[in-house]
């Protein structure tokens, strides 16, 4: 059992350290020489951390009668921490920053956010006190990814840290920032090189058809399908909705903001990019639709759902599209890795039909592609969609990959 003396005696340490009460709470002495009383308890099979109060503003006999509150709460089977008391976990102090910045993220972007901090950090520090992590825990966390080559993801992982930090910071949870120096420790992004791609329609569909023969989603390989046979940007598949698609045009409208344009443009309905759907794409639609448990027989007619995902190639959790990474974990299992990458499809659809059309077709091809117009003139005044040569095109292209 503590006594007040002892908690007023516990001198800071190198790392962070313990003093246990009993019940679950304990005195937890930060590098910093910051004390506060946490009670550890579980909650649904789930172990979780309560931060009652900092010492000395909170003795003993109070952090006490605040256990004892928790624990009533407990029995009455409430989570003391959905009742107002204050959670200070990396995990709980992450979730807060993002809840506070979704409503100005777009929900792809808000999706990819959160994403990327469950799978990358939460599980090395997410239960951590969040006045506990220091510096060099952060670099070690961030260098291991580096190591893995997915330096972009590195180096955007250190951002989020940096402004999650300063969140806590500004709610006096840590006195100082330790993700704010991070990126002299690291290395950061390579020299640019294109992305890989394979150049080879021969090679496009043993590609398509290892895909089929490696274990995964079923959604995942039509995310897969869908983009090689459309060539648009990556974002643009997984953000993917129904009401989207015009099923009697045979016709696909990227809305402009989740297109890579400039932010002023975002807005206006006017840069919407248009993809003609060949019948394979419409094919690829419609064994989506049957995976998410729709009645394909009234797409045509009715393609406003109820029920169901908004998204076409949806999340492993209800309500999102499916994750950032996921294609290209797929190419890697089909034994891919280094040869070719989702934005990838992008090339080979520029390259393959550039090579076989000729120069008169490469103005198509950089419409289909969504490519601006080189100069601001032409950009302003040729706003010609092209539509039907863009369809001649997507269906030669979908005719080759299915050969």
């Amino acid at each position: 059992m503590l006594t007040n003396a002892a908690a007023k005696a516990a001198g800071a340490q190198s790392r962070a350290y313990k003093l246990f009460d009993g019940g679950g709470l304990f005195l937890h002495v930060a590098p910093t020489g910051t004390k506060g009383w946490r009670l550890k308890y579980r909650w649904r099979g789930r172990e979780k951390l309560l931060v009652l109060g900092r010492f000395p503003a909170m003795n003993l006999a109070k952090a006490r009668m605040a256990r004892e509150e928790a624990k009533a709460k407990l029995r009455d089977g409430v989570d003391p921490a959905a009742a107002g008391a204050r959670l200070d976990t990396f995990d709980q102090v992450a979730r807060a920053w993002h809840a506070i910045h979704r409503a100005r993220w777009s929900a792809v972007h808000a999706g990819d956010v959160l994403a990327s901090l469950e799978r990358d950090v939460f599980p090395a520090i997410g239960a951590r006190a969040i006045d506990a992590i220091g510096a060099a825990e952060l670099v070690q966390l961030l260098e291991a990814i580096e190591a893995s080559g997915r330096i972009e993801t590195a180096k955007r992982l250190r951002q989020r840290l940096r402004q999650i930090f300063a969140f806590a910071k500004t709610r006096e949870l840590v006195g100082d920032n330790p993700a704010s120096e991070l990126g002299a420790a690291l290395a950061g992004v390579a020299v640019s090189t294109p992305h890989p791609a394979l150049t080879d329609i021969a090679e496009c569909r043993a590609l398509l058809a290892a895909c089929e023969a490696v274990p995964a989603r079923p959604i995942t390989r039509l995310a897969s399908r869908f983009l090689a046979l459309t060539a648009v940007r990556l974002e643009a598949v997984r953000g993917l909705r129904w009401s989207e698609i015009d099923w009697e045009a045979r016709i696909w409208t990227v809305p402009a903001v989740r297109m890579k344009l400039a932010k002023a443009k975002k807005g206006e309905q006017r840069f919407d990019h248009i993809v003609p759907l060949a019948p394979a794409a419409i094919d690829v639609l419609r064994e989506a639709a049957a995976e998410n448990g729709y009645d394909t027989r009234s797409l045509v007619v009715d393609p406003k759902f109820i029920g169901g995902s908004p998204h076409v190639f949806p999340g492993r959790t209800p309500g999102t599209p499916i994750g950032e990474g996921a294609l290209r974990e797929l190419y890697i299992r089909a034994g891919y890795a280094g040869r070719h990458v989702p934005h990838g499809w992008r090339s080979s659809f520029s390259t393959i039909l550039n090579e076989q059309l000729g120069e008169e077709w490469s103005g198509a091809i950089d419409r289909a592609l969504a490519h601006a117009a080189m100069g601001k003139v032409e950009a302003a005044y040729n706003r010609a969609q092209m539509l039907d040569r863009r369809r001649q095109l997507f269906e030669r292209w979908g005719a080759l990959l299915a050969s």
